[in-house]
């Protein structure tokens, strides 16, 4: 053994939280705009790339990969030095990683406003930039475990624990929802389409908020809130539980963002339950966080460092319960599609994630620099605008989604619509637009004080190169309380999981006795683990998650087991079993080249960010929308199209329902065909052109996905796309409109005429059957009006 001195890489540090800090001021400023594009549909200024649909990807993504994650990198590079108490493993490979992601960032800041997006909602970006994600994320995968192989403390810390499994579960996650094949450097189409689409998507979806927005802040939340309170953690063995059991449950939950939808219902039911059961795990990480400061808080009053933090943690713990809460059917039924979903996610992004950062920036900062923070009371101000302005959103939020989810079930006494317009919601919820606008406002005014208060803090100071001394010993000296690889497998908790396993397979396979008798097995067996644990504790004998502890790569192979058994059994039956998605009708027939260069134009124009295209099985919806939507009508939809948000109408079975005209008025002035609309005129669409080139190009790579165009159909594809352009353009002629019959507007209009039915626009030999450019829609429900559907944005 010997002493040696090492210096940790703080500069790395430094440059994360710079990183962070500029893309926070960048991704909440375009929230500011978008928030107040809805209340002022003009503030795009009739710009293509300034529209709501277009900002909305970019905002999400700066914030939570370019705001949160370089914060997060940041927290995890300064714990990881002190935890290990060794430097990073190579300083290049922190740079690579720095610059690196920087440039996917930018990357990002340029293609989405350009419409260069593949629409799956957090994962919009195309595929060299989803390559250059994977690619960096390796690297800092390398360097962090490369660390952990060499540290010099042996115990893993809680925070370590969190930081692995982020690691792991996000580069699974990505690479899953990143399989497509490219038509070309800037598009390309989901390798799956439909239900499995659309599972796949929010399983990553909702852990990459899991993953990416909550692992890495607890694992940050262990370390600085014990280290700004000087007091430890509240319970270690709370910790463990709330580890392992938030790690297992959240990779199951994501199907809750799809339920009364056609996934089937096996797969709703799964992921609601498992969201109900996190209530568990998430209230556990939050009383562990909150109870580390009992005898501390009196220091509350006094250190804004621990406010910020007192008050991220809470909002995590109002967030984990409105979770689970509106993953029960019945609240999603009234709250799916609203901007109650909104609010919960703000609650999250702005009170959990935001408040963190500043409360790590506000620690951190001044100790990289030797020096105390500028002003207390301008972070006591930072803190208490934030606070308001965060209320205000959510709050405003709330009023707004349930206010939609009443209206859009409201019915008379005779049984129909009492607000067959779902424009007269949108005037409704206007006031909540504006007060949401105010409460984003006020939280960027409080960032705004921060960057003050920390550009003040470091003027004029050096950084300080932090440095400690270690014990470093021979390469190769065993660890006496690590165990072996047998004691790892052979473990009473592995034990104990593989009879737990074995009950619930026999339940849903066998027969319930089986079932129970394993159950009660799994009772004994953790009875008596406990007990005989509990005597080798007195007698000074290492625990097994001591010794798991202590071998990281152990650690991050249970860890990997603990999330691939969710994922793989949630996903695995609907893309390989015919039954797991069972057809109730006739299945969707292929789009036509044009009408597939009009569903590239919605995708690039980000509709499905405002509009939907899934009907539940809902009365009301039933009313407004006609049948609801059902599995085998999506696929050949790659990618799927359902949405996550009605700010207008839902659009899956509009096909038909108006005329060409309307189409086109609607796109040229929102206004003129529903008056109160938000939504802003895309009159760009009848100026640009449609390259016909590529609709050859685009039938032929959906055969490579499984969509069974012909040959015959391919070689046609350019001549085809100018008879239905050519349809639609003398339909609109005759009603005193010139568009060129290559023009994206007619695009769109022959995509939009196709949603819902069998055959769109018809063209050649079909046109002839029908005096009508529309062929006309299935029929409407009784009761209902066409303009019902049509009355939005």
């Amino acid at each position: 053994m010997q002493t040696q001195r090492i210096e940790y890489d703080d500069a790395i540090v430094r440059r994360f939280i710079f990183a962070s800090i500029l893309f926070g001021v960048v991704g909440l400023l375009v929230g500011v705009h978008i928030a107040a594009e809805l209340a002022w549909w003009q503030l795009n200024f009739s710009s293509p790339y300034l529209t709501f649909s277009r900002l909305r990807p970019l905002h999400t993504n700066a914030v939570i990969f370019a705001f949160v994650g370089n914060m997060m990198f940041a927290g995890v590079y300064y714990s990881t030095q002190r935890l290990t108490r060794t430097r990073m493993a190579s300083d290049l490979l922190s740079k690579l990683h720095f610059w690196g992601w920087q440039l996917i960032i930018v990357a990002a800041a340029v293609t989405l406003p350009l419409g260069i997006t593949t629409s799956k909602e957090y994962a919009e970006l195309e595929w060299p930039i989803d390559i250059m994600i994977a690619l960096v994320w390796v690297v800092f995968a390398i360097n962090f475990f490369w660390t952990l192989a060499k540290r010099n403390e042996k115990h893993l810390y809680v925070a370590l624990w969190f930081y692995i499994a982020t690691i792991l579960t996000v580069a699974v996650l990505h690479i899953v929802n990143s399989f497509a094949l490219p038509l070309s450097l800037f598009k390309s189409y989901s390798a799956f389409a439909g239900v499995q689409d659309a599972l796949v998507q929010w399983w990553y979806g909702h852990n990459a908020v899991a993953f990416f927005l909550t692992t890495p802040i607890l694992g940050i939340m262990y370390y600085f809130m014990p280290k700004a309170a000087e007091r430890p953690v509240y319970s270690y063995r709370l910790s463990i539980v709330h580890f392992w059991a938030l790690v297992f449950m959240y990779i199951w939950a994501g199907p809750h963002h799809l339920l009364y939808t056609a996934l089937p219902d096996w797969a709703q039911s799964l992921g609601m339950v498992f969201s109900v059961m996190l209530w568990a795990p998430s209230w556990g990480g939050m009383l562990n966080g909150l109870l580390t400061l009992r005898g501390a808080w009196n220091k509350v009053r006094e250190d804004p460092v621990l406010k910020f933090f007192v008050a991220g943690v809470t909002f995590y713990g109002m967030s984990t319960f409105e979770g689970p809460l509106l993953s029960i059917k019945s609240v999603s039924a009234l709250a799916h599609y609203t901007d109650w979903i909104i609010g919960h996610v703000h609650g999250g992004a702005l009170g959990w994630n935001g408040l963190m950062a500043a409360g790590m920036f506000y620690w951190l900062v001044p100790r990289m620099y030797g020096t105390q923070l500028h002003s207390k009371k301008a972070a006591d101000a930072h803190f208490w605008i934030a606070t308001i302005g965060i209320v205000l959103y959510m709050v405003s939020m709330w009023i707004s989604g349930v206010n939609q989810g009443l209206m859009w079930q409201a019915r008379g006494a005779d049984g129909t619509l009492t607000y067959p317009s779902f424009v007269e919601t949108l005037i409704a919820i206007r006031p909540m637009y504006i007060v949401r606008f105010i409460g984003g406002s006020l939280y960027f005014t409080g960032f705004l004080v921060m960057i003050w208060n920390l550009l003040k803090t470091i003027a004029g100071k050096q950084a300080v190169v932090a440095s400690t001394e270690v014990v470093v010993e021979a390469p190769g000296t065993p660890d006496p309380e690590a165990g072996t690889l047998v004691d790892v497998i052979t473990g009473r908790p592995m034990w104990f999981t593989v009879v737990a396993f074995a009950a619930a397979t026999a339940f849903v396979f066998v027969s319930l006795v089986p079932a129970i008798i394993l159950a009660v097995a799994v009772l004994v067996i953790g009875e008596a683990a406990f007990l005989v644990q509990k005597r080798e504790r007195a007698a000074g004998k290492l625990s097994w998650f001591g010794i798991i502890e202590r071998r990281p790569f152990a650690f991050t192979a249970l860890v990997l087991i603990s999330v691939l058994i969710g994922g793989v059994a949630e996903l695995m039956p609907t893309i390989f079993i015919k039954q797991a998605v069972p057809a109730t009708g006739s299945a969707q027939q292929p789009y036509t080249a044009l009408e597939l260069q009009g569903r590239d134009l919605y995708t690039r124009e980000g509709c499905y960010v405002c509009h939907s295209q899934m009907i539940r099985p809902m009365i009301d919806e039933y009313q407004r929308y006609g049948e609801a939507s059902r599995a085998e009508e999506f696929i050949y939809d790659h990618p799927f199209q359902w949405g996550s948000k009605r700010t207008g109408p839902d659009l899956h079975r509009i096909g038909g329902r108006y005329p060409n005209l309307w189409h086109y008025t609607h796109l040229m002035d929102p206004r003129a065909t529903s008056p109160g609309s938000n939504m802003p005129s895309y009159g760009w669409l009848a100026d640009d052109k449609i390259d016909q080139g590529l609709g050859a190009k685009k039938l032929d790579l959906m055969t490579s996905l499984g969509v069974p165009y012909t040959p015959e159909q391919i070689a046609n594809a350019k001549a085809d796309q100018q008879l239905q352009g050519e349809a639609v353009a003398k339909d609109l002629l005759a009603q005193g409109v010139t568009v060129a019959p290559d023009s994206e507007m007619v695009a769109m209009i022959a995509y939009l005429q196709r949603l819902g039915r069998d055959r769109g626009v018809p063209y050649g030999e079909s046109a002839v059957k029908t005096s009508d450019a529309v062929v006309p829609a299935p029929a409407a429900p009784a009761d209902v009006a066409a303009p019902a559907t049509g009355g939005g944005r």
